[in-house]
């Protein structure tokens, strides 16, 4: 699905897809960046969650009653530069229940179910519906046309998401895997070595 349109706009929505930070992108915030984007409104703006950039920060330190539900590695992830103190969860949920306390990503893009989770609802309540769950700290967010803005421009790769990826094990490799999964002249991006000069 192409993602700009014949007037060379966007049309589409981004929810549910992947952002990929290209090489060329210096901000170090979102270097070598894998972000999910989670809601997106063209007129409104768009936030995402950094998946790759896990702290060693474990959930139990700071979210002690989400503990058992975290997937590895069970710690908190920086989810972006924005809000860095505030907390926000994905989790997926097998079947067709929709346990309290989630809400799925309105999102084409899935097929699967993955969803936000109210951290302030009592984990027990959703302890026996959710296959995987993980917690950012923070997140990253655009206003109104500056995400499209920054594609447009060559920061930004968009690739579709897999659900696993937001729950990767490996998390740190998740920038060179997805590269890869797309193919063609991403696969070769995905060899870009870590610093430039030594190519």
């Amino acid at each position: 699905m192409d993602l700009i349109g014949e007037n060379g706009g966007m049309e589409e929505t981004l929810a549910g897809r992947l952002l990929v930070a290209t090489p060329r992108l210096g901000d170090p915030n979102f270097r070598r960046a894998v972000v999910l984007i989670v809601e997106d409104q063209p007129g409104e703006g768009s936030l995402g969650v950094i998946l790759n950039r896990p702290t060693e920060i474990p959930i139990g330190q700071v979210l002690e009653p989400w503990t058992d539900l975290a997937c590895d590695p069970g710690v908190v992830f920086h989810g972006g530069p924005v809000s860095p103190n505030s907390a926000l969860a994905l989790a997926t949920v097998p079947g067709e229940e929709e346990p309290i306390g989630w809400r799925r990503l309105d999102s084409a893009a899935f097929a699967s179910r993955i969803g936000l989770v109210d951290l302030d609802a009592p984990p027990q309540l959703l302890a026996g519906g959710i296959a995987a769950f993980r917690v950012f700290a923070g997140y990253a967010g655009w206003g109104a046309g500056q995400l499209r803005g920054e594609i447009a421009d060559g920061a930004w790769y968009v690739v579709p998401a897999d659900p696993a990826d937001a729950f990767a094990a490996e998390p740190e490799s998740l920038w060179q895997t997805v590269l890869r999964r797309a193919g063609g002249s991403l696969a070769f991006v995905a060899t870009y070595p870590e610093d430039p000069a030594l190519n």
